[in-house]
């Protein structure tokens, strides 16, 4: 018996010998045999401190979590629904600008850029910008086609800024609305065709618009055939953006129909243009007491018949 004992002693004291050498060792107590094994295994190097600030941490991302779920979940009429669509960085922004000035065949612009992270930043900034453009722009030109006329007194005509708004931004919104509707009933129709949300068609006509801005600013030279080529490019690159990007959601559609979807598109897309050239570039007639007749426009020619 006092041998048995002995032997039960010596182990114990290995088994402290052993712990002592390596802390991170496990140990495992034998206790009742019918008692239900656990998986559950403490380090010895794992103090209550430590257990607590796990603890303390799980609390934290569940906490988190609420807060997140509580913020998809807000209402429409709120600052926090209308939050996340503004969640974009500098590089996104500068990035899908890049874009849609060089357009890639074969690169689809909401695939590449906006499905992932769809925003109103860009497109609500681009549409002011253009604006402002488009009005200062053509205030300077017809003072610039008018300089030295006499009978031309320059005033600046704000007026103009609220026309390009409503134009702008009418052209942004109601032209998405409209081809998203019509997606919608098309895919309704034919079964297996790409359709797109009202942000990514809203995101696409926004930073399409880009290419515009610097083409308002060139649109000042008073030389007709520097307007329309600047046209011209402006509406090939912005226009192609649209094209390789909705063409993919109407290919699968009746041939009649996909192509009178793309010509509308591309023909919106030039009235937009053409307009804003000819109403904000194109310099008012003035009429000359004792002339009937005008001083005209564009290339500042003066056209005048006298009055019998």
């Amino acid at each position: 018996m006092a041998a048995v004992d002995g032997l039960q002693f010596q182990e114990f004291d290995d088994a402290e010998n052993l712990l002592v050498a390596n802390r991170d060792a496990t140990t495992i107590s034998i206790g009742d045999p019918n008692e239900k094994p656990t998986n559950q295994r403490r380090s010895l190097g794992n103090s209550p401190r430590e257990e607590d600030d796990d603890l303390l941490g799980n609390a934290d991302s569940d906490k988190t979590e609420l807060l997140a779920g509580q913020r998809k979940s807000a209402a429409f009429w709120t600052f926090e629904y209308y939050q996340k669509f503004f969640d974009v960085d500098t590089y996104q922004v500068l990035d899908r600008i890049k874009g849609s000035v060089l357009p890639l065949p074969g690169k689809n612009f909401v695939r590449l850029y906006i499905r992932s992270n769809p925003d109103l930043y860009g497109p609500f900034w681009i549409c002011a910008t253009l604006v402002f453009a488009i009005a200062i722009s053509g205030n300077i030109s017809n003072f610039l086609v008018h300089l030295g006329q006499p009978q031309y007194h320059y005033m600046p005509e704000f007026r103009k800024v609220t026309i390009a708004a409503t134009a702008i931004y009418s052209y942004a919104w109601l032209v998405p609305l409209a081809l998203w509707g019509f997606l919608m009933w098309r895919n309704s129709k034919v079964m297996n065709i790409v359709s797109y949300s009202f942000l990514e068609i809203v995101c696409v006509y926004g930073y399409s618009l880009f290419i515009y801005i610097p083409a308002a600013i060139l649109w000042i030279i008073p030389i007709e055939w520097v307007r329309w080529i600047t046209i011209l490019v402006a509406m090939c690159l912005s226009g192609s953006v649209l094209v390789i990007t909705f063409w993919p959601a109407v290919r699968d559609d009746h041939r009649k129909i996909a192509i009178a979807t793309i010509s509308a598109i591309i023909i919106l897309h030039a009235l937009l243009a053409v307009g804003c050239k000819a109403y904000f570039f194109d310099a008012p007639q003035i009429e000359v007491p004792g002339l009937s007749g005008s001083i005209a426009s564009g290339n500042g020619t003066v056209t005048a018949v006298k009055t019998h």
